[in-house]
């Protein structure tokens, strides 16, 4: 038996209200460009939107003319979809409360997440989004899942409950070592000063 090897999201289809409130959201709130549409190839009473995250993977979506929005929370139970979360840069995480208020859109505030900040709100749709931005960039040549997993190995060594900027910092520090060659036979830290 072998695996399915997956190489990222491809894209992740919404079912969405009318075609103005999905473009209004995704492009006009999210500043996803709107890139392609074209109809439902499998419900002929459906457009397919497709909006780029800023990735140049796709969030598509579903529209009919005949649905209208609704903030109803959409359901979480298990098998459903929880939330979608989106990066930010921090520049952008920092402007989000603001931005969001300017539109009086209820949200949670920002939430700290040890190695990255939160903020949740919903979509016009009742669809739960979070925007999301790292408080660390990974080294050159590691991804930040790499930065993770070295982290959460920290964590546990150590004990500690949540993955922290200690961990972080110091998981960037193990993958440079590892991963970095260096002239010198003893890379421990050292202080030059008196």
């Amino acid at each position: 038996m072998r695996k399915i090897q997956t190489q990222g999201v491809h894209h992740i289809t919404i079912v969405g209200a009318d075609r103005q409130t999905s473009i209004d959201f995704w492009e006009g709130v999210l500043g996803m460009p709107f890139v392609f549409e074209q109809p439902n190839l499998d419900n002929a009473a459906e457009s397919h939107l497709y909006f780029d995250p800023g990735d140049g993977r796709l969030i598509t979506v579903f529209t009919n003319e005949e649905r209208v929005p609704g903030p109803n929370p959409t359901p979480r139970e298990p098998g459903q979809v929880h939330h979608l979360a989106f990066a930010l840069s921090r520049a952008t995480f920092r402007q989000v409360v603001e931005r969001l208020d300017e539109r009086g859109v209820r949200h949670s505030g920002v939430k700290d997440r040890g190695f990255m900040d939160s903020i949740y709100f919903d979509d016009p749709l009742g669809l739960l989004i979070e925007l999301a931005s790292y408080r660390f960039e990974p080294p050159a040549g590691h991804t930040h899942a790499d930065v993770l997993l070295e982290a959460h190995r920290i964590r546990l060594e150590r004990g500690d409950y949540n993955i922290a900027e200690e961990h972080l910092a110091d998981a960037i520090e193990a993958l440079v070592r590892r991963s970095q060659r260096s002239l010198s036979d003893d890379r421990s830290p050292k202080s030059p000063y008196p």
